[in-house]
């Protein structure tokens, strides 16, 4: 904003000044544009958690992926018949019955039992076999409950390892890279590499006379290089509280949305806070 020039008579001329406010005052400053670099927000080597043969990859290069998606699935015939067999035994209904049947007729023995024995018809000794009888019958119902919750947890047991012949996707992203084909055997090694692309990483390196000036959470303008157009919005969240003596920078990291995936990680740029 300007304001209208005063004029003052100084020794018989004329001397015009010009006030002029709203300009930078000294000492504060302005980010000036900085080289950056568009990176994935994660990358991710796959591999298998257990050794198998590899039966089956579901995806290939440059494919989209999304997290749970199976990727790889490793020859599991094996885990699978243990998942039929547990099933089968946790189903099993004939152990609890038959101890409930055991039961029920030594209750009634022991109750017909209790009324002979009162009125002196029997011995003490048919009596007493009575009423073992009937506490054999209830541990046998109590060890046929405790058998099926142990066939129920074999049961979680069995589908857990068949569903580590799974490889799942742990991001939304694409495949970067396949470095195993069906047929070979999977150990420790990567089987597939994902990069997540949404939101994307924009890495600065500042120089020391902005430090203070850039805080986490500032917005900033980010121009990819060509043919990559345009200027793109995001936003600061790391700023390095350790600056490099050497070079005298110190690092930033922004975080750039890209819903629809327009924008490749690997581009040079340009950062204007």
């Amino acid at each position: 904003m300007m304001r209208p020039p005063r004029a003052w008579f100084l020794g018989g001329q004329v001397a015009i000044v010009v006030l002029v406010s709203g300009l930078p005052q000294p000492g504060v400053s302005r980010a000036a544009d900085l080289d950056c670099l568009i990176e994935s927000y994660v990358q991710v080597a796959i591999s298998s958690p257990v050794e198998g043969m590899i039966e089956r990859v579901t995806v290939d290069r440059g494919a989209s992926v999304r997290v749970g998606q199976v990727l790889v699935e490793l020859e599991s015939s094996v885990e699978k018949a243990a998942v039929v067999m547990a099933k089968i035994k946790a189903e099993m209904l004939s152990p609890h019955k038959s101890n409930q049947v055991r039961l029920e007729f030594g209750e009634r023995r022991f109750n017909r039992t209790v009324e002979l024995y009162r009125k002196d018809l029997i011995p003490m000794k048919e009596y007493d076999e009575a009423e073992t009888a009937k506490a054999l019958a209830e541990v046998g119902v109590l060890e046929a409950r405790e058998n099926e919750q142990l066939a129920r947890a074999e049961l979680v047991r069995a589908e857990a390892a068949y569903a580590l012949r799974s490889v799942r996707s742990p991001i939304n992203g694409v495949v970067v890279e396949r470095l195993l084909a069906p047929g070979e055997f999977a150990k420790q090694a990567p089987i597939l590499k994902l990069a997540q692309l949404d939101p994307l990483r924009v890495e600065v390196i500042a120089p020391v006379q902005l430090w203070g000036q850039i805080a986490v959470g500032m917005p900033a303008q980010i121009m990819p290089e060509a043919p990559v157009k345009g200027s793109h919005r995001a936003r600061v969240t790391i700023v390095d509280r350790v600056i490099d003596a050497a070079s005298g920078t110190f690092g930033v990291r922004l975080e750039l949305p890209n819903p629809n995936l327009r924008l490749p990680a690997g581009l040079k740029c340009t950062v204007r806070f």
